[in-house]
């Protein structure tokens, strides 16, 4: 495929989707807000040997050259489990990264639209991965802040394609900045805390706390924490429900670096989870410095800031935060946070950053009410008719 000068190739060996991945980081390596993609993870992201998503999911990625160079990329990602969920015929692009001329963002975006309508595709949306637990939404504002290593960063150039490019916005999601309360503001003082309480002896909770992942393996408690996931997320946008396979990967692979003190589950009287949250240290500057690669010596970086009190971030990045539909809205988010807040304060976190919250989801919106946050970066999912 070809467009002008624009050259459009399908990734079709290991090497073209290194060079794929490493795109993103050459584009960005001079910028200090953006964090680069984890080479070694995104491998196994397009490796359908380890990627469980590929169960329901076919995909494509594309490079675009221009005068022999690379100058752009984007990964076309079909979600049956998705679009029979929601009734629809969407291809996603992805992974989209694209120097600032229209004839290559649109030349990417013509080899998703083309690709999609050869397989009965209606409909092309995106920034979307495989799935939610993928990167998603493209930034719209917070190009000044900080990125996260779950989150995408792009510069402020990209939206501004997608509208010329005839798309229009089809969810938004934001992100908060919360100051993590620090010695002082004691339990009694705070509403928070005191809510906490409250629904914890009205509803018979109780929190749950882990020593390691051997003990959540051995107890099975990864499909209990992740189908907290499936059922609260069931109704967000383009959600598609965790297969058990995914989820025994994400245990396997991430809930190890995990420190266990930063995840909290809220079990009812029968010990069922009903809720749960878990955080890790920002990674960003350690991925930064690592190039986005953990060889030869990327690992260090990270392992300091893993292990390392000294290394640690200021940050606290709140991955997951889910409670089951029947919980929703009777405060039970207090009781993650009032465990969660002490703990971080006692690491010497300084400020935590949410996940994507879905901006007209008023009860995600409401549990940060009690708590002294900003909502610093919004994003955008766009679509567009094929």
């Amino acid at each position: 495929m070809s467009n002008s000068q624009i050259t459009i190739k399908k990734v079709e060996t290991k090497k073209e989707l290194k060079q794929f991945i490493r795109f993103n980081y050459e584009l960005y390596k001079d910028n200090k807000y953006a964090v680069p993609d984890f080479l070694e993870d995104t491998l196994d992201t397009f490796n359908p040997e380890k990627n469980a998503a590929y169960e329901f999911c076919t995909s494509e990625q594309f490079l675009a050259y221009k005068d022999g160079k690379i100058v752009g990329r984007v990964a076309a990602i079909i979600n049956d489990k998705a679009n029979k969920t929601w009734n629809v015929k969407n291809v996603r692009f992805g992974w989209i990264d694209f120097i600032d001329d229209i004839e290559v963002s649109k030349a990417l975006i013509d080899a998703v639209s083309q690709w999609g309508k050869e397989r009965g595709m209606e409909n092309v949306v995106g920034p979307l991965g495989f799935t939610d637990m993928d990167p998603e939404g493209m930034l719209i504002e917070g190009f000044d802040q900080l990125s996260t290593m779950a989150t995408i960063y792009n510069y402020p150039y990209y939206p501004v394609h997608m509208e010329k490019l005839g798309f229009q916005k089809e969810v938004g999601w934001v992100e908060r900045k919360v100051t993590i309360p620090r010695e002082g503001h004691h339990a009694q003082d705070q509403k928070f805390f005191r809510m906490a309480e409250i629904v914890k002896k009205r509803s018979n909770l109780h929190v749950r706390k882990f020593k390691n992942v051997d003990e959540i393996k051995k107890l099975n408690y990864g499909q209990k924490v992740f189908n907290v996931i499936n059922k609260a997320y069931a109704p967000l946008y383009g959600f598609s429900e965790l297969t058990p396979r995914q989820i025994d990967t994400y245990v396997d692979n991430y809930l190890r670096f995990i420190d266990m003190r930063l995840l909290t589950l809220v079990e009812n009287e029968q010990n069922e989870v009903v809720a749960m949250g878990v955080g890790m240290g920002s990674l960003s500057y350690a991925l930064q410095k690592a190039k986005g690669k953990l060889f030869p010596f990327g690992w260090w970086h990270l392992l300091r800031t893993l292990k390392c009190k000294s290394g640690r971030s200021e940050y606290l990045d709140l991955l997951l935060v889910g409670v089951i539909p029947e919980y929703q809205g009777k405060g039970v988010n207090a009781m993650l946070f009032a465990d969660l807040i002490p703990i971080g304060a006692e690491m010497g976190f300084k400020w935590a950053e949410t996940h994507l919250q879905l901006e007209d989801n008023n009860k995600s919106q409401d549990q940060w009410a009690y708590l002294e946050c900003e909502i610093h970066k919004k994003r955008n999912c766009y679509t567009k008719p094929l």
